[in-house]
């Protein structure tokens, strides 16, 4: 008899699936079922609904279709992706301005990916209380410019609870996605915010200024009051899948505006004369940072490695 559910957590050995009954069970996945044309490291994951045997040694025999993915390159092999959720409603991305900083082009290669798979981010400085005055001052222009570009940009302190009513209030009633760098305080808000994730947190490490992993495996967390938070590793990088050079401008909200504007269809806004894009850049109308993410995300086509 076959039963359907949710995918909540993966481990190293199995899918955990919440059945529709409110049983938790763990799942194999048949060596076959891998084959299917899913060009993908794991054909499942955290989000999923699926439809799976009931018996001593239960196994998952199908997917029902997603309503989206949200999915980078793998790591070491860039011609498959690593969907790391799926049937999400949001994604919200932790960053922090420093101890340990994130890279613009990993923000924006972030908002590119979310972008192509059509789902939406909020953009969230964490850390708040632990900033310089110069630290802060940026903290604000960044905060201008991608409220300006269009995306919710939210602050919070997860350490002193600052931010975190207005966080619950965002993401209530949604199923989102929680990424950002290690080192971010992930596991730290999501303690706050689900007291029962007990999720494991850990310091910066000393020589490189940079977050060490907690969490290992993605799972899902029920949020009091509705919606649910989809915790996954830290990433380090987004090494685009899937994505034809003439498709990245589309998913960079600013240049996409900008380009309807260039002499040429199908410019790729580098070289061009007449190029919208490029005149907006020397008038100081689009962010250096934002026009070296574009470009460093076409120059993936040529690179078989993962790019930080």
């Amino acid at each position: 008899m076959n039963t359907h559910g949710i995918v909540i957590r993966l481990t190293g050995a199995s899918y955990i699936v919440r059945t529709d009954d409110g049983q938790e069970v763990a799942c194999k996945v048949k060596g076959h079922f891998r084959l299917r044309g899913i060009r993908s490291t794991a054909p499942v994951a955290v989000g999923d609904r699926v439809t799976i045997t009931a018996g001593d040694a239960p196994y998952i025999t199908e997917v029902a279709d997603r309503r989206n993915i949200i999915a980078r390159r793998a790591s070491n092999l860039s011609k498959q992706s690593h969907i790391l959720a799926a049937n999400v409603d949001m994604a919200l991305l932790v960053v922090t301005i420093a101890r340990p900083e994130t890279s613009l082009t990993f923000i924006d290669r972030f908002l590119a990916s979310a972008e192509a798979y059509r789902v939406p981010v909020t953009l969230l400085f964490n850390k708040t209380d632990d900033l310089t005055a110069d630290e802060r001052a940026l903290m604000d222009y960044y905060t201008l410019l991608y409220r300006d570009i269009g995306y919710d940009v939210l602050h919070t302190s997860a350490t002193r609870g600052e931010g975190i009513e207005a966080l619950r209030t965002h993401l209530q009633g949604k199923t989102t996605l929680l990424a950002g760098n290690s080192g971010v305080g992930k596991s730290t808000l999501l303690n706050g915010l689900v007291p029962a994730a007990h999720a494991r947190t850990a310091g910066i490490s000393e020589a490189h200024g940079t977050g060490m992993h907690t969490t290992t495996f993605s799972a899902l967390y029920d949020l009091p009051g509705g919606g649910a938070l989809i915790d996954i590793p830290g990433v380090k990088g987004f090494g685009t899948y899937d994505m034809e050079p003439e498709e990245v401008s589309h998913y960079f909200r600013d240049i996409f505006a900008l380009s309807s504007a260039c002499r040429f269809r199908g410019c790729t806004h580098t070289h061009e004369p007449g190029c919208a894009v490029l005149t907006a850049l020397e008038e100081h109308r689009l962010a250096p940072s934002r026009y070296t993410s574009y470009c460093s995300m076409l120059e993936d086509k040529n690179e078989s490695k993962y790019r930080k």
